[in-house]
């Protein structure tokens, strides 16, 4: 109490009318109007954490899926082969960001079986490098990805794909590729049979529908080259990668071509973006609505007020210190609504794993079936950043929500608010 007992009068002086008067019905009434606008506040900026958290989890969700079987940055060379990639790893190696390399050599074609027919991007690799790169190896359902042997003519494909061909383990597919072959019948597709010896699931419908995995040295027979069309590279921090991208293109010699996993989906990252943008926009506007209810309340809280106002004044209050009083008023009512919000949104935010089954335990339901979106629990990621620009907006829209009210304050006459009292 000494601290608070220290403050200047405007700060005492606008923490009275905070806490409210309870000896009349009118003050009672201002009082709970202010702890609506308390609520509203601290409920829009809980909701804002928790669907923004949501969706970031999302994004990490499918991001993670997507690296699991795309490469940080891909190289290529120029001349369309890359004959010495040992030697251009050793020099990717030089940069402490890379922490794997492996060759590949990746086209487009059709995978046939039966009547059915579905297109597939084609990538050569090699088994025993692979997993520098990607994770496919450890998302392997049903055989082996080290099956993949030389000479083998050997394929891995997703499982969404075998489903779709409708082929197991120890079938065989065909591949057609789209560079064509002269035969006497004329211009015809190059074919080639294949045994499925591995199924594997990502989890993303892109990659299970439509990749198969061979051995390099197959891939290149099929596509006649003499050499791994270039390398895959995985880095520490994969956010890094368009960064990591360009200081490779300037250390690394030969006339190489660069291309990180962002430029990859660049339309998806875009789309998400977006949302969380418009997201973001559409409840802040949740948490305007609530902030701008200080107006009223403290319109009302100034008009109940005018008879303290006018002696205020005439005890020597300059229009300034009025006008501070309402403000500090209205902004403590935004800070505590926006730490409350905080409170409650941060929680939420991570616990989430453990809310939602409680609620779909509880009503009966199942909010995300993983037939249709593979994953059965809602992610959630926080991220303190957001947490900070949600906090700020609020509280920076509960000031300006106080600067009429504490203007119109400003401007009581003492003489009129006085007459009939």
């Amino acid at each position: 109490m000494s601290i608070i007992h220290k403050l200047p009068y405007e700060w005492l002086v606008g923490l009275r009318y905070t806490r409210a008067g309870r000896r009349s019905g009118r003050n009672s009434f201002i009082s709970f109007i202010s702890l609506i606008s308390v609520a509203g506040i601290a409920l829009g900026v809980a909701a804002l954490i928790v669907v923004l958290s949501v969706m970031n989890g999302f994004q990490k969700e499918v991001t993670d899926r997507m690296l699991s079987v795309l490469a940080h940055i891909e190289v290529f060379d120029a001349r369309g082969e890359m004959p010495d990639w040992q030697a251009a790893a050793r020099e990717a190696f030089q940069n402490p960001a890379v922490k794997g390399a492996a060759p590949f050599v990746e086209t487009q074609g059709m995978l046939l079986r039966d009547d059915v027919m579905r297109p597939s991007v084609i990538r050569g690799v090699l088994p025993s490098e692979e997993h520098k790169v990607s994770d496919v190896a450890k998302q392997i359902k049903l055989g082996s990805f080290d099956a993949l042997k030389p000479g083998s003519f050997n394929i891995v494909i997703g499982y969404a794909l075998a489903h779709a061909l409708n082929v197991n383990i120890g079938e065989k597919v065909t591949m057609l590729l789209a560079q064509a072959q002269t035969t006497p019948a004329g211009m015809l597709p190059r074919t080639r049979s294949f045994t499925v010896v591995g199924i594997f699931e990502a989890g993303h419908y892109e990659f299970d529908s439509a990749l198969a995995f061979i051995n390099l040295e197959d891939a290149e027979r099929m596509e006649r080259l003499d050499a791994p069309s270039g390398l895959r590279l995985r880095i520490a921090d994969m956010h890094q990668a368009p960064q990591i991208a360009q200081e490779l293109k300037r250390s690394m010699s030969g006339e190489l071509m660069f291309r990180d996993w962002s430029k990859l989906n660049a339309n998806w990252f875009a789309a998400v973006q977006t949302e969380k943008k418009m997201m973001f926009i559409i409840l802040t506007l949740i948490i305007a609505v609530a902030a701008f209810n200080l107006v009223s309340t403290l319109v009302m809280t100034v008009t109940d007020k005018q008879a303290d106002i006018a002696i205020l004044r005439t005890l020597g209050s300059s229009p300034r210190s009025i006008m501070k009083i309402f403000m500090i008023q209205g902004a403590l009512v935004g800070i505590i609504g926006t730490a409350l919000g905080v409170a409650a949104g941060v929680l939420v935010a991570l616990n989430v794993d453990v809310i939602v089954p409680f609620i779909e335990h509880l009503l009966g339901v199942q909010f995300l079936s993983k037939d249709i979106y593979l994953i059965s629990e809602v992610p959630s990621d926080l991220r303190w950043p957001d947490v900070a620009k949600i906090g700020g907006v609020a509280v920076v829209l509960a000031f300006v929500a106080t600067l009429y009210p504490s203007y119109a304050a400003s401007r009581v006459k003492p003489a009129e608010a006085l007459r009939y009292e």
